[in-house]
């Protein structure tokens, strides 16, 4: 009998069948950092979504043979030190290949369009005042012909190439930064300076860590926009204020922040910018895809109590 405990059920808010093995289940909606090795003392499988499992927390568990990660991103988890203790953390992948390539893009078009600008300007009746049939307000522009880069070239950011490219855009992949670009990419500081947008796809590790800083928004056309659906840790967020109030950077449409949720505040939600959209990281979460989450999170456990782990990290 295997025990399994979900230390963050309520962060997916679907149906989660039963894994069809031996087991005890065991579900929290949210569990504090000060509660995470109480609530796993037991616990022969840990899921997390986003719950920190730290060398320190893993260390503590000698029963725990099992890490199941409820996303794709495992930077919640010390893989090493799980790794250290022959603890296999596995993770979630593909499920999410049409909606964060979707979520994207429509932030994407939104930031080309100027619809929040335009939203803001019916709200105060510019339109209202036209002494013509539209009112001609922040500029417009299309996707077909601009420039896309995609920084990080797995599924999410082959999805959402092949988007752009529908959309009639030059898309081009950047290579790792600092790194001689092989054959299909492109240098990542000619990727950051020959775009007309930046979106990100790319996990969240120390190599990746504060990816587009100062420098590199500083590389980028005045008028590009940056788009990060994949973590907020890759982005100096000061540096893209910055750059976003003194006119350096044409926008910035983020699904992600540094700290989740900013249960601290944030500078970048403090501001009210025509040329910045945010939303609270929900572009994994059509129902759709949670619900190919879930099947594949009780799928990822079956297969590792049968003795062939799979996506294994």
């Amino acid at each position: 009998m295997l025990n399994i405990v979900f230390l963050d059920r309520a962060s997916l808010p679907v149906d989660v069948r039963a894994p069809n093995i031996a087991h005890h289940w065991t579900a929290y909606d949210a569990t504090s950092k000060v509660d995470v090795i109480a609530r796993l003392a037991d616990a022969d499988i840990a899921i997390s979504n986003k719950v920190r499992l730290d060398a320190e927390t893993i260390a503590a568990l000698p029963r725990l043979k099992l890490i199941a990660v409820a996303a794709t991103g495992t930077n919640n988890v010390d893989v090493d030190a799980a790794r250290a203790r022959n603890i296999p953390v596995c993770n979630i992948r593909g499920y999410a290949d049409n909606t964060v390539p979707e979520h994207a893009l429509m932030l994407m078009l939104a930031l080309a369009r100027s619809l929040p600008a335009y939203r803001q300007d019916l709200a105060d009746g510019a339109w209202q005042r036209s002494p013509y049939f539209c009112h001609f307000g922040a500029p417009i522009r299309d996707l077909s012909g601009r420039t896309l880069a995609i920084i990080g070239n797995g599924s999410l950011g082959k999805r959402t190439a092949a988007l752009a490219s529908a959309f009639g855009m030059r898309v081009l992949c950047a290579d790792h930064k600092g790194a001689s670009a092989r054959p299909g990419y492109t240098a990542f500081g000619d990727a950051l300076r020959e775009a007309d947008i930046v979106s990100l796809h790319c996990p969240l590790t120390p190599e990746t860590r504060g990816l587009i800083g100062g420098a590199e928004l500083a590389s980028m056309k005045p008028d590009a926009i940056l788009i990060n659906t994949a973590r907020g840790g890759l982005v100096d967020e000061a540096a893209l204020l910055d750059a976003l109030r003194n006119g350096r950077l044409g926008g910035a449409g983020l699904d992600v922040v540094q700290e989740e949720p900013p249960v601290n505040g944030n500078a970048l939600l403090d501001v009210q910018l025509p040329n910045l959209i945010i939303t609270p990281h929900v572009g994994w979460a059509s129902r759709d895809a949670m619900e190919r989450l879930a099947e594949q999170l009780m799928g990822n456990i079956e297969a590792w109590a049968k003795g062939a782990p799979r996506n294994l990290v």
